[in-house]
């Protein structure tokens, strides 16, 4: 079952970092927020190396000592294996058995690999498997709208195939806003024979501006009609919220219908436009 992989859905969601004292007293409210929805798991985003990396840490120590599942995202790309291999000990000791096993983005002026063991995520996934078994959950990264670095849409499949037979265990998809793309995807795993659950990441459109710049870096395509109307908007927050509450609340339901196993929400660390979606979409909270 590579769409639904489950009868019960598993909702999510994503956090980064804060990078200031501010930042995270801020973040420890929305969280607090979230929280009360009842999501199976926060994962939690990573820097490669210096203090980006350490917030990534001391983030999710916190979540950790309030209780909450935590998946702390793990990019391999100029790191070295006895780094990986020290910081999932110190995840395992916190309790944590969910990564989200990423290849990352090259620090700036590195060559290829960075000068680290690892080259692609699949390496990682690998060698997880092969230090620490069945211990760990990995989830990994899965693009409807393909890598924007992938040189075809069929290389971009054959490295995801190559992530799933390294020993994925459920994947989360780049956030996208036409459905087919991810329905798609889902039948391409199908037909390859790769039985895994494919969840949908979920971004909610707030500030067109913001939304713009992500999408141009990560390759997400918003289609046409979404950006003419968001465009046409202005400097009118108000609307752009209301506008793009409904275009990802119809997503949503039509994902959801369609069986995908779960939704992964990208929070931008801010609770309230996660929560609309959910009471809209009636999803479960509880008692």
């Amino acid at each position: 079952m590579t769409a639904s992989g489950s009868t019960h859905p598993v909702f999510s969601f994503e956090l980064f970092p804060p990078k200031t004292a501010e930042g995270m007293d801020k973040l420890k409210d929305e969280v607090a927020r979230l929280q009360t929805l009842g999501p199976r798991y926060f994962s939690c985003t990573y820097g490669a190396g210096g203090s980006t990396r350490e917030r990534t840490f001391e983030t999710v120590t916190w979540l950790r000592q309030q209780g909450i599942e935590t998946a702390p995202h793990l990019a391999c790309i100029g790191s070295d294996a006895a780094e990986i291999r020290g910081i999932v000990t110190h995840y395992l000791e916190q309790g944590i058995t969910r990564l989200v096993a990423l290849r990352g983005d090259l620090p700036s002026g590195m060559g290829h690999t960075g000068n680290g063991t690892f080259r692609y995520a699949n390496e990682l996934v690998a060698f997880l498997r092969k230090e620490f078994g069945d211990h760990l959950h990995l989830e990994v990264a899965a693009y409807p709208e393909f890598h924007p670095q992938a040189p075809s849409a069929a290389a971009d499949l054959a490295n995801f195939k190559r992530k799933v037979e390294a020993g994925a265990d459920a994947a989360i998809t780049q956030y996208f806003y036409n459905p087919d793309g991810y329905f798609a995807l889902v039948e391409e795993c199908e037909r390859l024979g790769l039985d895994l659950p494919i969840v949908p990441g979920i971004m909610p459109i707030t500030n067109y501006t913001q939304l713009a710049r992500f999408s141009d870096a990560c390759g997400a395509e918003i289609p046409r009609w979404i950006r003419r109307r968001l465009e046409g908007f202005g400097d009118d927050r108000a609307a752009i919220r209301a506008f793009g509450h409904e275009v990802v609340l119809d997503l949503c339901d039509r994902l959801l219908a369609g069986g995908a196993p779960g939704l992964h929400f990208y929070t931008m660390n801010q609770a309230t436009p996660t929560m609309r979606l959910w009471q809209d979409l009636r999803l479960p909270v509880p008692a």
